[in-house]
Parts: structure tokens; C-alpha cells; sequence
């Protein structure tokens, strides 16, 4: 649906006649038929917005597509008129109603003039739905995301299909906003606060879908019917409400106290949460707040002026690039051997049974469906590894997550023991015991006694060397490093980390293993603290060295809210623990030098056990530093005290610093590796689009390196040139 190409084609608006240039998209045609409703109501003209393709290519909207489909509307509100028709139908293809608009479209304008048309065009196609003079229908058969639910929304009536799984507004995740209808009839339709559930809180919560039945409570369908004949049913339906036999009642809107209410609460909480950093959705919240006295026109021209200004930033820009270099791309791992070369995996072995190993046995015996079978030191440790499993298990149940019956198959396919030879039949083995490195290295030598010769040894380190933890191995070839993160379930990266030693069918096997998994890989080189946490720590580094050169710490928390980032850094140390970042902290400053220097002032938290930040506020605010750590420190001032600017950029040239290194060490095979990795592993906002085109944008790439990170921009997304 991302995929951006540079050839160009024109289609033309229907309002001033010039031409929008626009990528060749995939056209989505607009057929209709005419159908006799049952009980003689009447003819239905049925409009099947569809691509022509299969279920692998969705159905989207793009400039030739909106004008086709305007003109066959136009066609049916003539009929309408001259009484041919009582109604009008839209549906899609099977499995989608539509996926949204064509965004190649918009990542290629560079002219506002070109912006406004295509947002005008939207309108122009859509809005026909709601002034028809004959009721008009929306059958919801599939997936109805972004413009696919507001062409739905512009409709009188909607059904959906029992079995759709997502449906929801996803611009204000891209840095769009809802521009089609989406701000002004969805709160008219289910009043403010439920709007805003789908325009700004699903979106933001990692872009969460809404399915069938939660639209149908929600307000949005008038009615839930089986899949099997769900047009048959849709157009019975509308015999039914166009005889009368079925009235559709909705709620109304929240009056003006509440509405205002609504919204002054969801933009304190857009405040607390992204401090201003993104545009978008403040500029979605502005056209909801609009939506309760404004009328049709004025709304809509609302939009467009949104979608305009929106289609020609950068958070666009990034947005696309971020969520294109997330889902299609990160499909196929750069530099991960043949698939064929894996080997296959039948049983798998884990070392430890604490924390992260019961959360790796657990979702490997969910998802891989084998044999998992642990070793700790005592009985002790085993049960209580035991009972940690078992409650996550339980959990998973309670939750619906899994049948009873999954959930005893998995506690079932988990053995916990404490004699070594436990893993002795496994076909690949995880170290996942402390962050020792000379633990790790007795630990791979009595594996390697046990396991069977062509065994795949794995290591779950964060920052050890992995070639260290294997050189004195007789078969350092077969190890790798495996690195997921924690909370192992939720969180979607794994660093697949290959040593000078690791063979091909290693490394493939690793990659394999996290596939089947559901986790996105990337292969690193092992140096130093892989990709995320030598960025992180680094990131973390600055902030910790500014307060010991007198920053305040209140300053230093708040600075680098500018970026929109998901928590402060004292928060992140805190959700971390203390005492694993200076861990990692202190082997960065090993491997790595005076870049990541040492915090005494930490260290001293640490060892009195005292948190960094506040407690919970109970609103959902990032949590802020403890003022009292101040202590620690010393008193703020003096010479080398940075105010919070003064942070922010110590804290983005050390960045740019420690990427221009990794990939001269190559690290990683390209700049874009390191976004991945800093997306899915450390929560980089995806309105920034990756960390390394970002640098390219602020012009810190060719300030500290003399050269930008990808001097063609990204992916086919232009990006801008910041201004002298």
C-alpha cells in the first residue's frame, strides 16, 4: 500500500480542471449493477470498489480512482433523480471494503496546489454518498481503514460482515489526519468521545484496529450480519429499512458543556504526552472540536486545509518512510542468509528459567509449537520458574488469548530441570543466565559437553561480545547471537548478532527461529551493545554526563521532549533498572571508551536502591524525575550547566557521532538498519521516521559526519534540505 514510485501520471479535479501529478497507482475501479431489492422495493444500484487484484494487493484510493468513482456516482444521482433507483450500495472486493487512500500519492507532492486537489478530491467523491437524494448504503465486507471508512461514514446507513478485524482511522499514526468526512460525520454519528477513541487514542496506542463488534457498539454500523451471505443479507436489510420494517436509531451528539469537556481533556492529554512535538494530532483534535457547530462546507473545507498542510510536512514524510520501513521492508531482512540454509529446529533448549528465559519458553512453545526444555541450578529456582510460566500461561488464558486447551498444551510442551542433560536432545540451545561474561563462557563449555555437534548455541546477551563468550569453544562456528527484549512477547525487534566464526547456517537458523516467532530481525556485527542499547546508552550518557557538569536534573529530564519520544530518560532508567543500565553502561565504557563515560551520581542511586523518578500520577503522564536526586549530584550550576536546548543537542550530535561510527564500523549494512532497530527496539517516534533521516533533515548528519546519511532521500521519499 506504501510502495513509492517516481513515474508520474495527471488526473484531473473536478473542481478547477488542472492536474494533480501523482504516482501510476494501482486504479481502483468503480463498476456498478443494478439489483431488484426483495419485496418490491425498488432498484438498488450497488457500487464494488475494487482493484481487479487478489486478496494480496488491497484495494486503495488514489487520485484516477476518486474520479471514477465520482463520475459513477454522479451518474447514479442523476438516476436517483430521475426515480430509476430508491438507493445506493458500496462494497469491496472480498476482504476489503478499502485500505484508505493511495499514500504514494501524497509522499510525492512537493506543491500545495497539488495537495489541496487531492484532498478536494476526496471530498468531492465521497460527499456525493451524503447528498444523494436516495438513501445510500455502506457494506462493510473487509478491512475499511483511513479513507475506506470514510467513504463508509459518508454513507446513510452501513452494515458490517461479522468476521471484519479491522476497522479504524489510521492517519494521526502517519501524520495524516482523518480529512474525508472522518472529523466532522464520525462525531456527529457516535458523539465526541467515542470520535476520538478511533481519531486519536487507538492510533496513538500503536495504531489499534477496531473490529466488527466494536463497531457495531461503538455506533459506527447500524448492523452485524454473518459473513457467509453478508451481501444478501446487507440488501435485505435495506429492503427492510426502506419499507420501514427496520428503524435505525442513533444517539445524539453530547451537548455543547460536554463536548468542550471532551476535548480540553484529550488535548491536556496530547500535552502531557507529546508536549507539542507532533502536528498531527493537535490539527485532528481541532477539526473534531470544530465538528459540533460547523456545517457540512465549512467542515470539509476544514479539512482540506488540514490535509494540505499536513500532506507537505515532514512528519508525513517520516510517517511513511517509518511505517513503510516497518511492515513491507522489514519482511525481508537485509543481509539474512538463504532461508534454505536453516536448519530445522524440532526442540528447543533454554539456560535459566528466571525472568526473560520463562518469557522465551513461553512464547516459543506457543509459537514454535515444540519441545521446550530448561536447566536452573536448584529445585528452588525451578519452581519458581515453574510458577513464573504457569502464570503467564494463566494469564494469556484469562485474557482469551488462548483456549484452556492451548494453554495446557503449552504448560505441557515446557520441562524445567535442574540436570544439565535436560538439554542434551535440543536442535538449539539459549543462554539466558546473568550478564556475566565469564558465567556465559562456563556456561557454553558445558553445552557444549552435552548438546549434540551440530547444535545451534545462542546467546541472549544485550551487550557482551558474543565472540568472546565463544572463542574458546571447539565450535565457536555454530554460535549467534539471539537478542530479544524485554517484555518478550510485546516487544517486536530481535538483534541477530553474528560473530567472525558464525557460519551461514547459524546465522539463517537464528533469523528462522525469530520469523516463526513474529519478530522483525536485523542482523548486527557484534560490537559493543549491537545496535539499540550502544544508542540508547549513549542517548542516556549525555543526559548523565549534563547533570554531572551541573544541569539541572529537572532540565535534563524535560529536554528532550522536543522529540516526542515515549518516556523521559530518567524514566527510561527507571523501567530499565538502575542497575542493568549501569551494567550495560559500564561494558560500554569498555568496549567503547570516554564516549560513554561512567556516572558516579547513578551509581550512588543505585547502590542506596533509591528510584529516579516519581510515583505514578494515576493520568497517564510521562513520570517525571524525583527532584530529590538533586543530592546526588551536587548543586546545579557552574560553568559546564546546559539549559534544555543545550541537552537536547549534546544528546543528538553524540547520536549522530555514535551512528556515523557504527556504520563505518558497519554495524549494520545501511542507515535504515539502524531506524529499524531503533523503532522496534527503543520506541523511536515514528512521526521522526527513522533516527538517521532525521539527522539528514536537521543538517546534523553533514554538521558532525560532513555527509548525509542518505543523500537520495529515503526510500523515494523526498527529504527536505533544511533551511539555510
Amino acid at each position: 500500500m506504501l510502495e513509492t514510485t517516481t513515474t508520474t501520471t495527471t488526473t484531473t479535479t473536478p473542481a478547477d480542471g488542472e492536474p494533480v501529478a501523482a504516482p501510476v497507482e494501482r486504479v481502483t475501479h468503480s463498476p456498478v449493477r443494478d439489483v431488484t431489492l426483495p419485496g418490491g422495493a425498488g432498484i438498488l444500484a450497488l457500487v464494488t470498489v475494487d482493484n481487479g487484484l487478489d486478496h494480496t494487493k488491497p484495494t486503495t484510493l488514489g487520485p484516477r480512482g476518486l474520479t471514477e468513482l465520482r463520475t459513477v456516482l454522479l451518474a447514479q444521482q442523476q438516476r436517483a433523480e430521475d426515480g430509476e433507483i430508491v438507493a445506493v450500495g458500496v462494497t469491496g472486493k472480498p476482504y476489503f471494503l478499502a485500505a484508505g487512500a493511495d499514500l504514494r500519492a501524497a509522499a510525492v507532492i512537493a506543491d500545495a496546489a497539488d495537495a489541496r486537489a487531492l484532498a478536494e478530491l476526496g471530498h468531492a467523491a465521497f460527499r456525493l454518498l451524503g447528498e444523494m437524494s436516495v438513501p445510500t448504503f455502506a457494506y462493510i465486507n473487509g478491512m475499511a481503514l483511513g479513507g475506506g471508512l470514510e467513504l463508509a461514514l459518508n454513507c446513510t446507513y452501513r452494515t458490517v460482515a461479522g468476521d471484519v478485524t479491522a476497522l479504524g482511522l489510521p492517519e494521526t499514526f502517519l501524520g495524516l489526519a482523518p480529512g474525508w468526512g472522518g472529523c466532522y460525520l464520525l462525531p456527529q454519528l457516535i458523539g465526541v468521545r467515542r470520535a476520538l477513541e478511533l481519531i486519536l487514542t487507538r492510533p496513538l496506542a500503536n495504531n489499534r484496529m477496531t473490529d466488527a463488534a466494536g463497531a457495531l457498539e461503538l455506533g459506527i454500523a447500524d448492523a452485524l450480519l454473518h459473513p457467509a451471505d453478508f451481501l444478501e443479507r446487507s440488501i435485505a436489510w435495506t429492503a427492510d429499512v426502506l419499507a420501514g420494517r427496520v428503524r435505525v436509531t442513533r444517539a445524539e451528539p453530547e451537548g455543547a458543556a460536554e463536548w468542550d469537556a471532551v476535548i480540553a481533556g484529550a488535548r491536556a492529554q496530547l500535552d502531557r504526552r507529546l508536549h507539542g512535538a507532533r502536528l498531527a494530532p493537535y490539527r485532528a483534535l481541532d477539526l473534531v472540536a470544530a465538528a459540533r457547530t460547523s456545517d457540512r462546507e465549512t467542515a470539509f473545507a476544514a479539512e482540506d486545509d488540514a490535509l494540505t498542510e499536513l500532506m507537505m510536512s515532514d512528519e508525513l514524510r517520516a510517517g511513511l518512510y517509518a511505517f513503510d520501513l516497518t511492515s513491507r521492508r522489514a519482511r525481508k531482512p537485509a543481509g539474512a542468509p538463504p532461508e534454505g540454509l536453516a536448519r530445522p529446529v524440532r526442540s528447543v533448549g533454554i539456560v535459566g528459567a528466571g525472568l526473560m528465559a520463562g518469557q522465551l519458553a513461553v512464547l516459543i512453545a506457543r509459537r514454535l509449537r515444540v519441545p521446550v526444555l530448561m536447566r536452573d541450578l536448584d529445585d528452588e529456582r525451578v519452581a519458581a520458574g515453574l510458577a513464573g510460566i504457569d502464570a503467564q500461561v494463566g494469564s494469556l488464558a484469562a485474557k482469551g488469548r488462548v483456549s484452556p486447551d492451548e494453554a495446557n498444551r503449552i504448560r505441557a510442551s515446557i520441562t524445567v530441570r535442574t540436570e544439565l542433560a535436560t538439554l542434551a536432545g535440543a536442535d538449539l540451545v539459549i543462554e539466558a543466565v546473568t550478564e556475566v561474561l565469564a558465567l556465559k563462557q562456563r556456561v557454553f563449555a558445558e553445552l557444549e559437553d552435552v548438546i549434540a555437534p551440530d547444535a545451534i548455541l545462542c546467546t541472549n546477551t544485550s551487550a557482551l561480545s558474543v565472540t568472546e563468550m565463544s572463542q574458546h569453544l571447539r565450535h565457536p562456528e555454530r554460535v549467534v547471537g539471539l537478542h530479544f527484549f524485554n517484555p518478550v512477547a510485546q516487544m517486536p525487534l530481535v538483534e541477530v548478532v553474528r560473530t567472525p566464526d558464525s557460519t551461514e547456517e547459524a546465522v539463517a537458523t537464528a533469523f528462522a527461529i525469530a520469523k516463526k516467532l513474529h519478530k522483525t530481525a536485523v542482523g548486527t556485527r557484534d560490537r559493543p551493545g549491537f545496535v539499540v542499547n550502544r544508542l540508547l546508552l549513549r542517548l542516556l550518557a549525555e543526559v548523565a554526563a549534563a547533570v554531572e557538569g551541573g544541569t539541572p536534573v529537572a532540565v535534563a529530564d524535560t529536554a528532550l521532549r522536543p522529540l516526542g519520544l515515549p518516556m523521559g530518560p530518567f524514566a527510561l532508567l527507571q523501567l530499565v533498572g538502575l542497575p542493568v543500565a549501569l551494567h550495560v553502561l559500564a561494558e560500554l565504557h569498555e568496549g567503547l571508551g570516554e564516549r560513554y563515560p561512567l556516572s558516579p551520581g547513578l551509581e550512588r542511586l543505585a547502590r542506596e536502591g533509591r528510584r529516579v523518578v516519581g510515583v505514578p500520577d494515576g493520568h497517564g503522564a510521562e513520570h517525571a524525575v524525583d527532584p530529590g536526586i538533586q543530592d546526588v549530584f551536587g548543586e546545579p550550576g557552574g560553568p559546564s550547566a546546559l539549559d534544555g536546548p543545550g541537552v537536547l543537542n549534546a544528546v543528538l550530535v553524540g547520536l549522530t557521532e555514535e551512528i556515523g561510527l557504527m556504520l563505518d564500523e558497519a554495524v549494520v549494512g545501511a542507515p535504515d538498519q539502524l531506524d529499524l532497530c531503533m523503532i522496534l527496539g527503543a520506541g523511536w517516534p515514528l512521526h521522526l521516521g527513522g533516527i538517521t533521516p532525521y539527522l539528514d533533515r536537521t543538517g546534523l548528519s553533514e554538521r558532525i559526519l560532513s555527509r548525509r546519511l542518505h543523500p537520495d532521500g529515503v526510500a523515494n521519499v523526498p527529504t527536505r534540505r533544511p533551511t539555510p
